[in-house]
């Protein structure tokens, strides 16, 4: 038999052949593939979805093994999207993944055709990137979920899914907030901690069991939305 062939079984007994043929369907993009999206795609993939794009210009480094899913001391050195695209294509050999080592810009969005997607993913750090990929993808009509900043935190039991206008605490959705309004975005899903950093450092500090609890708090978010209900509903 092959493996291939069992893979959902139980997920199906969730969310039923329909659902599993929506997320077979369904083409997700995620940039950004380090502490939180690392666990995003694995748990997109682990969950049905059939065709993800990710996009990170980055290579695995030692500092990377604490919290990224992909990173171990074999894959130091290696690009972050390639081992990725690897691992993903070894849990689920149907799927389709299409890695982009590369950096999105406000010059380059072209190169990654958002409208061809069902949903978007931020996950990166830089703000530029993150505000104009909110409002690219408002434009197309593609849904986003927007990551905030996971980095100095130690408490993954403070992450929230809300609109960007009622986060507080969290700096970097400071920042969103002032710059989105000012665009005139009315709303916008992301994940946010209400935990006060514990530190104020940038690099921020980083631990394994926070950026991977916000990482397939989204994954789960973005697999609802795109069933159009929820785990509980169908039990």
């Amino acid at each position: 038999m092959k493996v291939e062939s069992g893979i959902f079984d139980r997920t199906e007994k969730l969310i039923g052949t329909s659902g599993l043929e929506i997320l077979k369907n369904s083409r997700v993009i995620l940039f950004g593939v380090g502490g939180v999206g690392s666990f995003v795609a694995e748990a997109l993939i682990r969950s049905g979805v059939g065709f993800l794009t990710i996009v990170d210009k980055d290579i695995i480094e030692p500092s990377n093994l604490n919290r990224q899913i992909m990173a171990n001391v074999k894959t130091i050195g290696k690009k972050k999207v390639e081992v990725m695209a690897r691992r993903l294509i070894a849990i689920n050999p149907l799927c389709i993944v299409h890695p982009m080592h590369k950096c999105y810009t406000p010059e380059n969005t072209q190169d990654f055709h958002l409208q061809d997607y069902d949903y978007v993913i931020d996950a990166v750090d830089m703000v530029t990137a993150k505000i104009d990929l909110v409002v690219k993808s408002q434009s197309n009509k593609v849904p986003i979920i927007s990551c905030m900043g996971t980095g100095n935190k130690m408490d993954a039991s403070r992450f929230h899914i809300t609109d960007i206008y009622e986060t507080s605490v969290c700096p970097l959705a400071k920042v969103m907030r002032k710059e989105l309004r000012e665009r005139g975005v009315k709303s916008l899903k992301v994940l946010y901690s209400s935990e006060e950093p514990m530190i104020r450092e940038n690099p921020p500090g980083s631990i394994a069991f926070v950026p991977s609890v916000a990482g397939l708090l989204i994954a789960g978010e973005v697999v609802r939305d795109l069933l159009k209900t929820t785990c509980s509903a169908e039990n």
